[in-house]
């Protein structure tokens, strides 16, 4: 089923171009169907590649699912033109009267400030506070992942001697869970970061359950219990080429980084990575919307805008 969006984003050429079923407002209003209602909070410099990124994988499920692009606006984006933002994208005060079934938040390049010292922190805090009472269950990733966790649990961040960056390795700790099915014992994704969250630190909160760590890269999945809360610490909806993009910018920048680690054949970053990490990223989002939106969202949860 499709996802609905606005008829010119610029992310519908390249879902089309695979064959996702991309539907626009117009043609959706003519059919007699509760969609699901996501919003995406979208934090990352790069609004269009990740915007794609993750539409791809909410389109790749039989459910339709109707996305609200947000955007902070207590931060001034470098990288979007804010005529970009202002026809594709809201704002939390323009939306905060509305419910949602699930909300997606993204990561972030912030993770080195403290998260008192990032300029939407503010912000941060009244969304995340909001989806107590407005949101069915929220999907973190990275940098928002580790905010939710400081902000709801008060798990810190911690620094990394040097940047995470590659393809990992990661053991399901809960085959049976709900957001693991599906999943092979053992499988690859994406970790792009410079902090870290500790397995005990998690642990030491019974409501939170602990899906998947990596030898190397750490916790991975984290879900509250009931699942109005999921935690993914790395980049599942990242794409083929996108750590590419991120060391070659850095080697641009004089910054000398690590090779990422386990993606170029043969550590050779002239070669094609393989995508390796494709089909899980694809489950993940797909169970998450199934067993935590979809089959649990009371169906008038979605309602007429209040206070």
């Amino acid at each position: 089923m499709p996802i609905r969006i606005q008829a010119d984003l610029p992310a519908i050429e390249v879902l089309e171009a695979e064959n996702i079923f991309v539907m626009t407002y117009d043609r959706a209003a003519g059919q007699d169907i509760r969609p699901l209602k996501i919003a995406l909070l979208n934090l990352m410099p790069t609004k269009t590649e990740t915007e794609t990124q993750l539409l791809r994988l909410l389109g790749n499920t039989p459910l339709q699912v109707d996305v609200e692009l947000l955007h902070p606006a207590s931060h001034v984006s470098k990288n979007t033109s804010s005529s970009y933002l202002q026809k594709y994208y809201k704002t939390f005060d323009q939306v905060k009267g509305q419910r949602f079934d699930g909300l997606i938040i993204t990561g972030a390049p912030v993770e080195k400030l403290p998260f008192e010292e990032v300029d939407y922190w503010t912000e941060m805090c009244r969304i995340m506070d909001w989806t107590r009472t407005n949101v069915y269950s929220t999907l973190y990733i990275c940098w928002g992942a580790q905010a939710g966790l400081y902000y709801h649990y008060g798990i810190e961040k911690h620094p990394l001697h040097e940047k995470l960056s590659g393809i990992y390795n990661h053991q399901v700790l809960n085959p049976y869970h709900p957001l693991m099915r599906g999943f092979d014992d053992n499988y690859f994704a994406p970790h792009s970061r410079y902090t870290t969250v500790y397995l005990e630190d998690v642990k030491a909160h019974r409501e939170l359950l602990p899906l998947a760590v990596s030898d190397i890269a750490g916790l991975h999945i984290v879900a509250e219990k009931g699942g109005r809360r999921i935690f993914v610490t790395g980049h599942a909806e990242y794409d083929r080429d996108t750590l590419a993009k991120e060391y070659f910018r850095d080697v641009n920048r004089g910054l000398e980084p690590k090779i990422p680690y386990n993606y170029f054949p043969g550590g050779d970053p002239a070669k094609t990575p393989a995508f390796t990490w494709r089909s899980n990223a694809h489950l993940l989002v797909s169970n998450w919307l199934n067993y935590y939106v979809y089959q649990q969202v009371p169906y008038d949860f979605i309602g007429e805008e209040h206070a």
